[in-house]
């Protein structure tokens, strides 16, 4: 899921409002807290029904009986709530993230040719007990090149990684199209090991999924990691 920051901003105040009046609020009510046009709160929040992550509904106004005009209201989904605490989770876990980025940053400077393999494998071999997506994220991008790395060298090509460098101005799409690389690069190779295609398979589409459920500072993140990758091959 991409948002904005300033979707963010609104659907965090959406949030907080739903919780303080125990239901739906009226957009006026989150245009006044965020200082902003009614309607231009009107106008985001439906942006935000759109993508899944705002609901709405029409009420009566309050101490209103009979017949009458009916009020918009709005109201977070459990969408949002996943989304929100995922955000949440990964910018507390932040210096967490910069250590985990660093170690495997070293192990890629480290890793010698003829080791390439074995780095893919041990880190594949851990990837099941990574808890979040970003990290999660973060590995499968040196899985990703460690593995493009071995795979032209069996083959004595060079690996392109000037090419590459052109992927980490694209975010989202560069990430996946890297990935699409790596996978295509073992399964050319017809000596290659069949179980360990299947599973670099399997964790290539699970990265993927992961991918498009990020925010979008989270993907910036990825992008300037993959860049910091890159670098340290060339190097």
């Amino acid at each position: 899921m991409k948002l904005t920051p300033r979707q963010q901003t609104f659907l965090d105040k959406l949030f907080d409002l739903y919780r303080e009046f125990n239901g739906p609020v009226h957009y006026s009510v989150v245009a006044e807290r965020l200082g902003v046009n009614k309607f231009s709160a009107y106008d985001m929040l439906k942006l935000l029904e759109q993508k899944g992550v705002a609901a709405s509904s029409y009420v009566l106004g309050e101490g209103h009986v009979g017949p009458g005009r009916s009020m918009v209201v709005f109201y977070p989904t459990h969408s949002a709530a996943k989304f929100l605490t995922q955000l949440r989770h990964e910018v507390l876990g932040g210096d967490e993230w910069h250590q985990a980025k660093e170690l495997l940053l070293q192990r890629i400077r480290e890793t010698q040719e003829a080791n390439y393999a074995d780095a893919v494998r041990e880190i594949l071999a851990h990837l099941p007990d990574v808890k979040t997506p970003l990290m999660y994220c973060t590995e499968m991008i040196g899985v990703l090149l460690l593995n493009l790395a071995d795979a032209s060298k069996q083959t004595g090509e060079l690996v392109p990684f000037r090419t590459l460098n052109s992927l980490t101005v694209r975010d989202e799409v560069g990430l996946g199209t890297l990935a699409g690389f790596s996978l295509a690069s073992i399964m050319s190779n017809q000596s290659g090991d069949p179980s360990f295609i299947s599973k670099l398979d399997s964790h290539t589409k699970k990265f993927q999924t992961h991918l498009s459920e990020l925010s979008e500072e989270s993907v910036n993140r990825l992008t300037t990691f993959l860049q910091d990758a890159l670098n340290a091959f060339e190097a």
